[in-house]
């Protein structure tokens, strides 16, 4: 199994769990986060790009793993990710890039499995 193989299916197998022995308000809070991202005044693909800028000013590198196959599910465009990249840049600053090196690291790979350069 590959990196992101591995990060989904380590993913869902926790999820599971979570829900499994989490009380009503994790599993309220696991259904707001699903709902946020739906369709709205803001279309799914502008919203998982705020997630992923977001989750690189934060440094999380799983959740910056999970908006990006999000958005590359929603054909995110390389220039696309490109733009919310610097956006990130700005707003988190210099420590920020070991994170945008991940980023493009992990997004370099689900080019190589979708066997595209570009959404």
């Amino acid at each position: 199994m590959n990196r992101i193989e591995e990060f989904e299916t380590f993913r869902k197998i926790l999820n599971e769990k979570i829900h499994k022995y989490g009380n009503l308000d994790t599993k309220r809070f696991f259904a707001l986060d699903s709902a946020v991202y739906k369709d709205g005044s803001l279309d799914r693909k502008t919203k998982e790009l705020l997630g992923l800028v977001s989750s690189l000013v934060l440094r999380c590198d799983d959740c910056v793993t999970y908006h990006l196959i999000q958005c590359r599910r929603l054909n995110t465009t390389f220039d696309e990710f490109m733009e919310a990249f610097n956006v990130a840049l700005v707003v988190g600053g210099s420590i920020l890039i070991p994170h945008l090196r991940n980023a493009v690291n992990i997004l370099e790979k689900l080019q190589e499995k979708e066997g595209s350069e570009d959404g």
